[in-house]
């Protein structure tokens, strides 16, 4: 399958200070990629380079297809309404909007207010309709859900999964772990400049090692505890609760969660 994204060799410093240290990865066609890093790690300008917004020292970025772009913030003017932003973007790019896309993201709800009485939902269908006006092959994304409520996200997850049934290819970033694990097919996560991993979550979970959190209610309390090896855990602790004449009233077991896998693999705070 041809790659959407080749990034080869890919080298940037700002003056002494080396963020990028020759980084190779792909993006497949059609799929949600997500570039994670701890603060420092080089994320924001791998995706800058990426996108053209930044220049870089030496590699190759090869970007077979348009692009949109959807940043975290907008500076579009604050009495500017929906429509006419949409319109000035369609004119811009040459293209004439396309009302299915925009009906899909709720424009045509919000059409008459001013930017400035938008919700931070409403900001965020707006800034994505932007990103789509042109019907670019590549999308990225930048904290979409950032600010939004439970619905918002919901809705916002259907509609990023609606573009990929339609050969997007989505790149995603996100503070967000388990927005990440739920939409995303592969991730790459930097560290110090480097690729520190790029693969599937289960195979960032493969990598690290499964871990599991088992939690075990009793009228004393909930322990929790934490354990690569849940049956043999599991066993021993309800064998030491039976010893003691402890009665274990719930159990609760958990998977190791991405945010954990990445944090065990960085050791910093995500970014």
């Amino acid at each position: 399958m041809k790659s959407a994204v080749e990034v080869r060799g890919l080298q940037k410093s700002y003056g002494s200070h080396v963020v990028l240290k020759g980084l190779h990865f792909h993006i497949r066609t059609g799929e949600i990629f997500a570039l994670l890093g701890v603060n420092g790690a080089g994320k924001t300008t791998t995706l800058e380079c990426i996108e053209g917004l930044r220049e870089y020292d030496e590699g190759t970025i090869t970007v077979n297809g348009t692009m949109g772009i959807q940043l975290q913030s907008s500076s579009l003017p604050a009495h500017i309404k929906p429509m006419e932003a949409v319109r000035l973007f369609a004119a811009w790019n040459r293209v004439t909007p396309d009302r299915s896309m925009l009906n899909a993201l709720g424009i045509k709800e919000i059409e008459k207010k001013q930017y400035l009485q938008l919700s931070t939902g409403q900001k965020r269908r707006l800034h994505l309709a932007l990103a789509l006006i042109s019907s670019p092959d590549i999308l990225f994304l930048d904290e979409p859900t950032a600010g939004l409520d439970v619905e918002g996200r919901r809705s916002l997850h259907s509609q990023i999964r609606a573009l990929k049934a339609q050969g997007k290819t989505i790149v995603l970033a996100s503070h967000d772990m388990a927005e990440v694990e739920t939409l995303c097919d592969r991730i790459a996560i930097l560290k110090e400049g480097e690729l520190a991993f790029c693969g599937t979550p289960s195979q960032l979970t493969d990598l690290v090692g499964r871990q599991f959190t088992i939690q075990l209610k009793t009228r004393q309390g909930t322990k929790i505890h934490k354990t690569r090896d849940v049956a043999d855990t599991l066993l021993s602790l309800l064998a030491q609760e039976k010893k003691k004449g402890i009665e274990v009233l719930d159990i609760k077991v958990d998977r190791g969660t991405l945010e954990e896998h990445f944090m065990e693999l960085t050791g910093g705070v995500k970014s």
